[in-house]
């Protein structure tokens, strides 16, 4: 069997195992709300299979995860009042705040219910990455309230809200497999960082037929991210200042030029994918060390995305 049939059948194993996991609840409301849910690039599931192999414990390891995953994506878009995910409607555009909330939540508990069946190590580290992702939540809401300037905010940001989980998906997988956990956490770790700093990148970058949302949407929505950062700290006073004016508002034709343009003449756009591109060199190098040459793939495909 050649590694991409392969690849596919193990990814089909953990979405049938998430199904068995979503009839277990007996709930048909349940089971159609969830049909609804796009299925993305179950790049945390992929992570998990490469590193420990196609047991079973890694299959329900996957799909734990990806439901955790799913259900984090859930509140995120009626924190972000998003009513767009993948260019197709969200839940909550669908079917209300209230709704999206409540799958979020079944999702999560039964997500930890199933972990307890796996190990009490690895139920511990993606409980505590959970945690992470929460606090990263709350940080991401209230460093939306005014423009940041922080860049070590923005990084402890994105590192528990994306990277966290990342870091304990690599690190479960490599429990399960008897690799060194510390090796494999960092691998993830800096992948997950990376993979925010690419997407907040795209978001500038990017046409709104490609994006599936408005071009600058993080912005508008009062996301300053490390472009953004990056931007302020090197215009003069009074661009500066504008720059601070137009967070977090409905910005017009003009203005998103003007912001592209400052991006372009300051050279933002490649400051901030180098930064992205050296995490990715650290995670390559260390996978290259142990033999990883598919997950050193995956890394680098992160960084190989079209801007």
């Amino acid at each position: 069997m050649c590694k991409n049939v392969e690849g596919y059948a193990v990814l089909s194993a953990v979405e049938r195992k998430i199904e068995q996991f979503i009839i277990e609840l007996k709930d048909k409301e349940v089971s159609a709300l969830y049909a609804k849910l796009p299925h993305g690039k179950r790049l945390r599931a992929k992570l998990i299979i490469k590193i420990a192999g196609h047991s079973l414990a890694a299959i329900k390891t996957a799909a734990i995860v990806e439901m955790i995953h799913a259900a984090s994506l859930l509140h995120d878009d009626v924190i972000d009042e998003a009513y767009t995910r993948r260019s197709k409607p969200s839940l909550n555009a669908l079917y209300g705040n209230k709704t999206a909330i409540m799958l979020g939540d079944i999702l999560y508990s039964k997500g930890f219910l199933e972990l307890n069946n796996i190990s009490s190590e690895i139920s511990k580290m993606v409980s505590g990455a959970v945690v992470q992702l929460s606090l990263g939540e709350l940080k991401d809401v209230s460093l939306s309230e005014t423009f940041n300037t922080n860049k070590e905010n923005y990084l402890e940001m994105i590192y528990q809200k994306t990277a966290s989980l990342m870091e304990a998906c690599a690190g479960s997988a490599a429990i399960l497999a008897g690799k060194d956990k510390k090796v494999y956490m960092t691998y993830g770790k800096n992948l997950g960082i990376a993979f925010q700093m690419i997407d907040d990148l795209l978001d500038i970058t990017m046409d709104t037929e490609t994006l599936g949302k408005p071009s600058l949407h993080d912005f508008k929505e009062g996301k300053t991210t490390l472009p953004y950062i990056y931007l302020y700290e090197v215009l003069e006073s009074e661009d500066a200042q504008k720059l601070k004016s137009l967070h977090k508002k409905s910005l017009s034709q003009e203005e998103e030029t003007w912001i592209k343009e400052k991006m372009k003449e300051k050279k933002i756009i490649e400051k901030s994918y180098q930064e992205a591109k050296q995490l990715i060199e650290e995670a390559i190098f260390l996978m290259n060390e142990k033999g990883e040459k598919e997950l050193s793939s995956i890394a680098m495909a992160m960084i190989e995305r079209n801007f």
